[in-house]
C-alpha cells in the first residue's frame, strides 16, 4: 500500500516489477485491495491514454496502512528486544563481559 500511495499512476505490471512478483499476482492483490475498499481505481482525467488508471488509497486504506505499519513496528521492536536478550545471554555464557560503552553499543 505504501508503493501505491506514493505512486498512484503505476500500472499493475509496474507494481509487480517493483515488488518482485508476477503481473497476475499483482493484479490479484490490487483487485483484492479494491474489493476490500482500501484502494479505488480512477481514470486519469486529462490522459490521452484513456485506458490508464490510478490506484488511490481510500480513507479506509490509509487507516489500514497505518494499522499495518504500527503492527509491523511493534513486531520488529519485540524481535529486536528478543535478539538483544539472546545475544547478552550468549555473551555471558561465553564469558564475554557485556559493557555497551566499551564495545561501542551505547544504545541502552
Amino acid at each position: 500500500m505504501r508503493l501505491i500511495n506514493g505512486n498512484p499512476e503505476l500500472s499493475s505490471r509496474q507494481v509487480a516489477d517493483q515488488v518482485g512478483i508476477s503481473n497476475g499476482s499483482a493484479y490479484y492483490v490490487l483487485t483484492a485491495l479494491v474489493e476490500k475498499g482500501f484502494v479505488k481505481l480512477e481514470n486519469f482525467k486529462n490522459n490521452p491514454r484513456k485506458g490508464q488508471y490510478a490506484y488511490l488509497l481510500t480513507p479506509k486504506g490509509v487507516r489500514e496502512k497505518s494499522l499495518l505499519t504500527h503492527r509491523f513496528i511493534e513486531r520488529k521492536r519485540q524481535e529486536y528486544d528478543d535478539l538483544r536478550a539472546e545475544i547478552e545471554l550468549l555473551e555471558r555464557e561465553a564469558g564475554l563481559a557485556y559493557d555497551p560503552v566499551i564495545k561501542g553499543r551505547d544504545d541502552t
